[in-house]
């Protein structure tokens, strides 16, 4: 249950960085490694907390970046790190 709720989560979340518009290189960056991360853990599955260390570390990094000028998509990432902390990771 918990898992599918979280895929879901992913793919909101990823709808939701599809639709930030004209950014900095930095935030390129970033949205770059979010959608990395957010395929690799929607394809593979891989919520077993396995490698997983990085990605969450990814994911805070990207909340503090987002909060100001995308609070939406940073409320989603909290979501989904959230879920994650549920499930262990």
């Amino acid at each position: 249950m918990e898992q599918q709720k979280l895929r879901d989560l992913l793919e909101t979340l990823h709808q939701e960085l599809e639709q930030v518009g004209t950014v900095d290189e930095k935030t390129a960056e970033v949205l770059s490694a979010l959608r990395e991360d957010i395929g690799k853990l929607v394809r593979d599955g891989a919520v077993d907390g396995v490698g997983n260390d990085g990605v969450v570390e990814r994911m805070n990094d990207a909340l503090g970046h987002f909060e100001e000028e995308h609070p939406k998509l940073s409320m989603m990432i909290q979501h989904v790190l959230d879920s994650l902390a549920r499930m262990g990771l």
